[in-house]
C-alpha cells in the first residue's frame, strides 16, 4: 500500500492526532492536572478547526481504490460539524468538572472525538463497506455517552434505546445494501450507480427503502423517530447536544450523497415519492407533539425531527442548489439548537429545572440566558432577520427547482408547518417575558466558557443571515462537484 494516500485525509488525521494527545494527557498526568483536561482538549480542538479550515488543493482526490475521496465540499461539511463539536466542548467544561462527572471526564472527549472521526469517514466514503465501518464508528460511542451520568435511571434507559436503535437500523441497513451488492455484484458507489442504471426491479425498491429506513433511525425520520424524545430527555444535556445537532448534520450529509451519487439514476422512479411521504410526516408529527412536550428537552427532541424533514428538502431536490441549502441549513441549525441547549445545561446544571413552566420570568433574572434563548426560538422558528428565515428561504427554493407540481405541494406543506412551529417556539419566549411566576429561577452566575459559547451561538445566528456570501460561497463549493447530479433523472 502507498502511505501517500493517508496525505488525501489530512482532516482526518489531524483529528486522531487531538485524539492521541487527548487520551495520552488523560492517562498520564497526575491527577491534580485533571481539571484541566476540558480546557486542554477544547484549545487543541480549537486549534484543530483553525488548521483545517485552510485545506490544500492537492490534498483533494480519491484514496485507497476510489473508497475514500476528498473534496471541497466534504472538507466544508466536515469543517461545519468541527464548528458545531468545539461549541458543544465549551458548553461541558464546567460539567465535565463536577464531582460526580469529572472521574471520566477523559472518556467523554474521547468518545467525542471517535465518533466525530467514524462521521468523517461516512462523509468521504465512496465504497459502503468504509461507510458501514465510519457508521458504526460514529453510532455505538454515542450509546456510552448517553450513559454517563450513571446515578440516573433515566440516563440507563436512554443508553439502552439507542444501542438497540442503533443495532436495528444497522441491521436493516446492512440488508439493503445486501441486496444492491446482489445486484450489482460492486459495493463502489459509482459501480453500483452504473450497474443499475435503468433497472426496476422490486427488489431494488426494496433496497432502496431498507437503506432509507437504516439511515432514517440515525436522522429521526418519521417512522424511524420513536426512540428521539426518550434519549433526548435521558441522556446528559451536553450528549443530548452533540446527538441532535452534530450527529444528524453527518447523516444528512451523508445521506444526500448515497442517495444521490448511488440511486441517483433511479431518482423518479423509486425514491423520491418515498422521500415525499416521509419528509410530509417526519414535519407535521414532528410539530403536533412537539406542541404537547413541557420538557424543554423532549420539545426540542421532536423539534428536531421536524427540522430533519426541512433538511430532507435539501435532499429531495437532488441539485446543487438542493445540496448548497442543505449544508447551509445545517450550519444555521447547529447554532440555533446549540444556542437552546447551551441556555438548557446552564440552568439544568445550576437548578435542575428543564420544564417550560420553570422557565416562567425568566427574563427578569437571567436576560442574557432569556435573550439567547429567544434569539434561538426564532431562528429555529424561520423569523426574520436571523439565520433560520434564511435557511429555510434557501431550503425552499433549492426543492422548488426541480419544477414539478408535486414539488410545490410539498414545499406548501412544509410552509404550512413553519407557520405551526411557530406557535410552540413563541411558548417558550411567552414564558420567559410575559409569564411571572413567585419561584421564578434565580440568578446563575454561569461559567465564562458557557458564556463564550452562547455568546458563538448568537453571533452565528446573527452573522450567517445577515452575510449572505456564506451562501455564495457554499454555491461555489458545491460547483466542484456538480457532475455528481447530472445522472439524477
Amino acid at each position: 500500500m502507498d502511505y501517500s494516500q493517508f496525505l488525501f485525509m489530512p482532516q482526518e488525521i489531524g483529528l486522531l492526532f487531538v485524539f492521541l494527545l487527548v487520551f495520552i494527557y488523560d492517562t498520564f498526568m497526575p491527577a491534580r492536572m485533571g481539571k484541566h483536561l476540558p480546557m486542554f482538549t477544547t484549545i487543541l480542538t480549537a486549534l484543530y478547526t483553525v488548521y483545517a479550515f485552510f485545506p490544500c488543493p492537492d490534498m483533494f482526490g480519491t484514496a485507497f481504490g476510489g473508497m475514500y475521496e476528498s473534496n471541497p465540499a466534504t472538507w466544508v461539511m466536515k469543517n461545519i460539524l468541527n464548528i458545531g463539536v468545539l461549541i458543544v466542548m465549551l458548553q461541558a467544561v464546567k460539567w465535565t468538572n463536577d464531582d460526580f462527572v469529572s472521574v471520566r471526564r477523559g472518556e467523554f472527549y474521547e468518545l467525542i472525538l471517535l465518533t466525530l472521526f467514524g462521521m468523517f469517514l461516512m462523509i468521504s466514503a465512496r465504497h459502503f463497506l468504509l461507510f458501514v465501518i465510519g457508521l458504526e464508528t460514529a453510532s455505538l460511542p454515542i450509546a456510552a455517552l448517553a450513559a454517563f451520568e450513571k446515578r440516573y435511571y433515566e440516563s440507563h434507559e436512554a443508553a439502552a434505546k439507542y444501542i438497540f436503535t442503533a443495532v436495528f437500523s444497522s441491521a436493516i441497513f446492512l440488508l439493503g445494501i445486501s441486496f444492491v451488492y446482489g445486484m450489482s455484484g460492486s459495493l463502489y458507489f459509482q459501480d453500483i450507480a452504473t450497474s443499475i442504471m435503468g433497472l426496476k426491479s422490486p427488489l431494488l425498491i426494496l433496497a432502496v427503502a431498507f437503506v432509507i429506513a437504516g439511515v432514517g433511525y440515525k436522522l429521526s425520520l418519521v417512522p424511524f423517530h420513536q426512540w428521539t424524545a426518550d434519549v433526548y430527555q435521558g441522556a446528559p444535556t451536553a450528549v443530548t447536544s452533540y446527538l441532535s445537532v452534530i450527529s444528524k448534520g453527518a447523516a444528512a450529509f451523508a445521506f444526500m450523497v448515497i442517495l444521490v451519487q448511488v440511486f441517483g439514476s433511479i431518482y423518479s422512479q423509486v425514491w423520491e415519492w418515498m422521500l415525499y411521504a416521509i419528509i410530509i410526516l417526519t414535519i407535521t408529527i414532528g410539530n403536533l407533539f412537539a406542541m404537547r412536550q413541557r420538557n424543554l428537552k423532549r420539545f426540542l427532541a421532536y423539534s428536531s425531527i421536524s427540522q430533519a424533514g426541512y433538511i430532507m428538502l435539501g435532499v429531495i431536490a437532488a441539485s446543487q442548489v438542493g445540496m448548497t441549502s442543505m449544508i447551509y441549513y445545517v450550519l444555521v441549525y447547529i447554532f440555533s439548537n446549540l444556542a437552546a441547549f447551551g441556555v438548557i445545561a446552564v440552568i439544568e446544571r445550576a437548578t435542575g429545572k428543564v420544564t417550560m413552566d420553570d422557565y416562567n420570568g425568566l427574563f427578569r433574572t437571567n436576560p442574557w440566558l432569556a435573550f439567547t434563548m429567544m434569539l434561538a426560538m426564532f431562528s429555529l422558528g424561520g423569523i426574520p432577520p436571523f439565520a433560520g428565515f434564511f435557511s429555510k428561504f434557501f431550503i425552499f427554493v433549492g426543492a422548488c427547482q426541480t419544477g414539478s407540481v408535486a414539488i410545490y405541494v410539498l414545499v406548501f406543506i412544509a410552509l404550512v408547518n413553519t407557520i405551526i412551529s411557530l406557535y410552540y417556539y413563541l411558548l417558550v419566549v411567552k414564558a420567559m417575558f410575559l409569564r411571572q411566576d413567585d419561584c421564578v429561577i434565580p440568578y446563575i452566575d454561569s461559567h465564562w466558557t458557557e458564556e463564550l459559547a452562547l455568546t458563538v451561538c448568537v453571533m452565528g445566528i446573527i452573522a450567517v443571515g445577515v452575510a449572505s456570501g456564506i451562501y455564495t460561497f457554499l454555491n461555489q463549493v458545491t460547483g466542484t462537484i456538480a457532475p455528481m447530479f447530472t445522472m439524477v433523472g
